[in-house]
């Protein structure tokens, strides 16, 4: 199951499927490619967008 960011705009759009890996792509080409990564490394991706913004 795919979930499009709710930070997604009209040029910036993100979906990602959350399981044993987590895929990421870009939801205005759902039948093109995405990326797979581990949860860990979501969860570390997440963290630093949070410290990032949290800084701002």
């Amino acid at each position: 199951m795919w979930r499009k960011s709710s930070a997604s705009g009209v040029e910036n759009c993100v979906e990602v499927s959350l399981g044993r890996r987590v895929l990421v792509r870009d939801s205005k080409v759902s039948d093109g490619p995405w990326m797979t990564v581990s949860p860990s490394v979501w969860t570390s991706f997440l963290a630093s967008l949070s410290r990032h913004y949290a800084a701002s």
